[in-house]
């Protein structure tokens, strides 16, 4: 008779336990700080921007799923969209230096303006100490960090795991169903996700 309640209690104490997305970090704790410098020479520390909502966007654009939202502009329309509602777009890169989606600043600097990128700043990781604090696996992987520094959402972009841009239009965007909802002060309604894209070349 007792072990039905036993395992109500331990549903009981599951439903308390934080959402905890792939790799350590913890939806409804503080984001992990750090300082990274951006493709320009500027460094960005994330406890600057207490006080906006940040989203991190992990990036690689040699990856056929990143091209997806890039090529079709869906990206783009993403952070211009949300950094004109005053939040900061953070890209990082955290490929090291001789794999897949590595480039010097200036190659960067060229790439960028070539796509039309809208987004505060892109960091450089090249050593993955950011992006192993965070869990990031692909290319894309996605997180969003409230106004208090916490992360409120972490995961794929949206929830069509495809390289075809003709796929673009339909998906649900978890990344903006999460930025909608806390720009309207409401909670994250979907706040993790299990990202895809390419691995994340360490």
């Amino acid at each position: 008779m007792r072990r039905p309640f036993l395992s109500l209690m331990a549903l009981a104490a599951l439903a308390l336990v934080p959402a905890r997305a792939r790799g350590g970090v913890v939806v409804g704790e503080a984001a992990p700080d750090f300082t990274l410098q951006d493709s320009k020479g500027a460094k960005h520390a994330l406890s600057s921007y207490k006080g906006k909502l940040v989203v991190l966007e992990w990036v690689n654009y040699e990856c056929p799923f990143v091209k997806r939202h890039y090529d079709t502009g869906n990206m783009q329309r993403l952070q211009r969209t949300y950094t004109g509602k005053g939040l900061v777009w953070l890209s990082v890169n955290s490929s090291a230096p001789g794999k897949q989606g590595h480039f010097a600043p200036d190659v960067v600097e060229a790439m960028l303006k070539e796509r039309k990128a809208a987004a505060s700043a892109y960091l450089l990781d090249s050593d993955g100490t950011v992006g192993r604090a965070y869990g990031a696996k692909t290319t894309p992987h996605m997180f969003v960090i409230d106004a208090s520094g916490e992360l409120i959402y972490a995961g794929g972009i949206d929830d069509k795991p495809s390289t075809d841009s003709t796929d673009v239009p339909g998906p649900k965007s978890y990344v903006q169903a999460a930025l909608d909802e806390a720009l309207a002060g409401k909670t994250v309604s979907t706040p993790t996700s299990t990202p895809y894209g390419c691995s994340v070349k360490y």
